[in-house]
């Protein structure tokens, strides 16, 4: 394949990056303005991406993403280690705290919840499968990101300084780097009502022997549930559950 051939590839699949929660449907011209392509070279990528399944016709000449993606996210679930040792873990800590469990990974420089088991009381969550969660805002990206190399954690800060600023959290290095470092040390972060005012979470990174970084399980109740817990035994099946999950995975 030429260069040129690659190049026209990565542009036309470059179009499934154009949906987000804020725009969920795209007419052909507008995604032809958006790729910045010719009008032709626009309704072709549209009709190769929906003969395979990626894209469909929606109302009013637009287009969604197409089926084909629910049959991958079923075979991405199928091939998921995490998921396939984690979930019965996940499945005895709610049984012994009555809390949701969620499990989320890190892809690239997203956070994504990849699986939640239901508690007794389900939590009203904002993020599910799928969608990008802030990077410095909740348990389960900060217990993630007190795991990263300094150096890796100062590349995250130096690119996203204004949604470091934006989170509250320090903007210099020396503070950035000491505030996850005690959040590693602590093996464990609690939020309490941060990302949802009326939720807290406690998350515990999934990190194997050779410090590879799987993601990270959670824990997720209301504030005021959470308030009576005794946090010492809560973490201590957390943190259990995540090496128990870790040491199964090759």
């Amino acid at each position: 394949m030429t260069d040129k051939s690659l190049s026209s590839l990565s542009r036309m699949l470059s179009v499934l990056d154009l949906f987000s929660d804020n725009q969920t449907t795209w007419t052909a011209e507008g995604i032809t303005e958006a790729l910045q392509v010719s009008l032709p070279t626009g309704y072709r990528y549209v009709k190769m991406l929906v003969d395979a399944g990626l894209l469909q016709r929606a109302a009013d000449s637009h287009y969604t993403l197409g089926p084909r993606i629910i049959v991958l996210d079923h075979y991405i679930r199928l091939a998921d280690p995490v998921l396939a040792h984690g979930i019965p873990f996940m499945q005895e800590l709610v049984e012994h705290t009555g809390f949701d469990c969620v499990l989320s990974g890190l892809y690239g420089h997203q956070v994504l919840d990849t699986h939640r088991e239901f508690g007794k009381a389900p939590a009203l969550l904002s993020y599910g499968r799928g969608r990008p969660r802030p990077l410095f805002l909740g348990a389960a990206p900060k217990a993630i990101l007190s795991c990263f190399a300094p150096a890796q954690l100062h590349k995250v800060l130096d690119q996203n300084l204004d949604e470091v600023k934006a989170a509250g959290l320090p903007t210099e290095w020396s503070d950035f780097r000491k505030y996850f470092s005690a959040i590693r040390k602590a093996g464990y972060y609690f939020s309490n009502g941060e990302l949802e005012s009326n939720l807290a979470a406690v998350a515990a990174p999934l990190q194997k022997a050779d410090g590879s970084i799987l993601g990270a399980i959670s824990l997720v109740t209301s504030v005021q549930r959470m308030a009576v817990m005794d946090m010492g035994q809560l973490t201590q099946l957390l943190i259990r559950a995540a090496q128990d999950i870790t040491s199964r995975i090759p």
